[in-house]
């Protein structure tokens, strides 16, 4: 089966989980999933006559939603998606390649849930993140004309390496033939002093207040370690990170760092970085896109922040952060 042809069958069981399990009704299913009502109806009919509704539902993605359920439930998120844990031959791959793939197979789920909300909403506003994860659902994302659609970068843009710039949103603009608006902006000035300048400056303000307006962000973290988008492309330096550590900082979010509990750092670093403020971010919904097998910390962090709506996480990560919880906790 095509990656594309899985990510409609997933969709279909998603549908038929929470119909038959959950119990709720068509138009409940349509919202939750932000399809159409008569779409609800024909996955439904098609999950019966695949087999994949019987007297329980037949997947092998089913203990994949349970797990996604549980997460949604323990974080208060209105909801999680899973993708399939790695199997035994891929889970013994080595790191690097293991989180390319978790990657890929996020990206693909961030591809089908932007297509969903597309497809389900005549106008939107997008706020977009950079990162590995986001490309890759950029990379996976089928373009499609939509109209009234705009997207919008949420942390600064221009680097000095053209190989690093967030021009995520220009690409999803051009595969939708919609708007596209990045924020005109270093990520990090050089020191605390000059950002109040960057700020002042109009199209800056134009693009920050456009995120603030978003119906919803798409966006992925980062943790804080030498691996880090931000270090390994030396955006940051060994000393920075040196601060940040000392500062109790486990995870990055839209520029800024946070400590293990999900408050924001007080630090030389937080006050050079340009992106749309925590607070805003709280105001709006947030879909976190994780990835990759060292981010569980981080991304315990980044749930604790109270940002994050909704979750688009790999098997194997969600592994991790369960077994990463006090045991009082997983109950």
């Amino acid at each position: 089966m095509s990656e594309a042809g899985r990510g409609d069958q997933d969709l279909m069981v998603r549908a038929a989980w929470l119909y038959y399990v959950h119990g709720k009704g068509q138009e409940e299913v349509a919202r939750d999933l932000k399809i159409s009502r008569f779409k609800v109806t024909r996955m439904l009919a098609q999950a019966r006559e695949a087999g994949i509704v019987k007297i329980s539902i037949q997947h092998e993605t089913s203990e994949t939603l349970a797990l996604a359920d549980w997460l949604a439930a323990r974080y208060g998120l209105a909801e999680c998606i899973l993708t399939p844990p790695f199997d035994e031959q891929t889970g013994s791959l080595d790191d690097e390649t293991a989180d390319r793939l978790a990657r890929r197979g996020v990206g693909l789920a961030g591809a089908n849930y932007l297509t969903r909300r597309l497809l389900g909403t005549p106008r939107l506003t997008i706020g977009v993140g950079c990162g590995r994860t986001m490309t890759a659902v950029v990379d996976a994302f089928t373009a499609f004309p939509k109209q009234n659609v705009r997207f919008v970068s949420v942390i600064g843009s221009l680097t000095r390496d053209v190989s690093l710039n967030n021009f995520e949103v220009v690409r999803l603009a051009e595969a939708c033939s919609g708007e596209g608006f990045f924020l005109p902006a270093p990520l990090i000035v050089d020191e605390a002093g000059d950002l109040g300048a960057v700020l002042r400056q109009r199209p800056v303000q134009t693009s920050l207040a456009l995120a603030r307006e978003a119906d919803f962000h798409l966006m992925s973290f980062g943790d804080c370690s030498p691996e880090a988008f931000l270090f390994r492309h030396g955006l940051l330096s060994p000393g920075d990170l040196a601060e940040l550590r000392a500062a109790g900082a486990v995870c990055e979010l839209a520029g800024k760092f946070f400590d293990r509990e999900g408050r924001l750092v007080e630090c030389g670093v937080n006050a050079r970085t340009i992106g749309i403020a925590p607070e805003d971010l709280r105001r709006t919904e947030v879909v976190m896109l994780a990835a990759g097998r060292s981010k569980a910390d981080a991304l315990q962090a980044v749930l604790k922040t109270g940002v994050v709506n909704r979750l688009i996480i790999d098997g194997e990560l969600a592994g991790r952060l369960v077994a990463a919880m006090p045991l009082r906790e997983r109950r």
